[in-house]
């Protein structure tokens, strides 16, 4: 196996530890996770990268962790180099660009924020922060035969595959996706994708004064959408990490097991780059 391949390995399989809010914790407090996904921000591969931000996305959402992310040696010089250079995607950009701003403000409005805390734990639709970023939006979908990871996987590679995403989160429990998207990009992009798996179906999730409302997409709508190509593939399935992912992610449910996985983790960035 390739050394590309086991950094791909190493960083996806972190990202979907870190999309785990049980996890989160462990995952900034051990001592190699957090300087490897820092040094994964520089690979060749845009696919790494990305996988490497999108684990630090998740690590920001936990709020005791920003402080710990911000100081991080080389963290916020290492996102202002993703978003300056030329050769990264602009999904990519977009997604340096949000974890920036978050960490940047840590600290400066934890009264406001914890004040806000009750309220944005209802408002589901602002699960990922930055809303106020004008280059970028936040949709919710609820999306029908969401039961279990196969057709979770099956949900985000339609989703992978959409110009214009920048992250996404699954609430399984209640069959939703909170879906960051630029602002040029329709709704309704989302919900062809997604159909097109003939085993989904999605709905966008609206609030209103009186609650939620769940709109359909139109079946006989041509809405066109633009694949991503600038980000390359995820590996075919029968050489994807992403193979074991769920197992893993429902594994380390148990701390133990977790901090077991980084500490293999931790070992590869070690011999890797140190």
């Amino acid at each position: 196996m390739s050394a590309e391949v086991d950094a791909l390995t190493v960083v996806n399989q972190l990202r979907d530890l870190a999309a785990d809010p049980l996890n989160r914790r462990a995952i900034v407090e051990d001592q190699g996770c957090l300087p490897g996904l820092i040094l994964f921000f520089d690979h060749p591969n845009p696919q790494v990268v990305y996988s490497a931000l999108l684990a630090v996305r998740y690590l920001a959402e936990c709020r005791a962790n920003r402080e710990k992310l911000k100081s991080e040696l080389g963290m916020m010089l290492s996102l202002q180099n993703v978003m300056q250079k030329s050769t990264s995607p602009g999904e990519t950009k977009l997604l340096a660009s949000e974890i920036y701003e978050i960490l940047q403000s840590a600290g400066k409005e934890e009264a406001e924020q914890a004040e806000a805390a009750a309220a944005s734990c209802r408002r589901k639709a602002h699960f990922f922060l930055g809303s106020n970023n004008k280059r970028a939006k936040t949709i919710v979908l609820h999306i029908d035969g969401l039961d279990d990871s196969t057709r979770r996987s099956l949900c985000e590679e339609a989703l992978l595959k959409i110009r214009g995403v920048i992250s996404f989160t699954f609430q399984m429990a209640v069959k939703r996706c909170v879906v960051r998207i630029r602002s040029d990009l329709k709704a309704e992009a989302l919900g062809t994708a997604i159909n097109s798996t003939k085993v989904l179906t999605a709905q966008q999730v609206l609030k209103t004064e009186d609650g939620e409302l769940m709109v359909p997409f139109q079946e006989d709508s041509a809405v066109l959408v633009e694949e991503n190509t600038d980000i390359p593939d995820y590996l075919p399935e029968d050489e994807s990490p992403s193979q074991e992912q769920d197992k893993a992610v429902t594994r380390v449910g148990s701390i133990t097991d977790g901090t077991g996985w980084l500490s293999t983790a931790a070992n590869f960035l070690s011999r890797s780059f140190y």
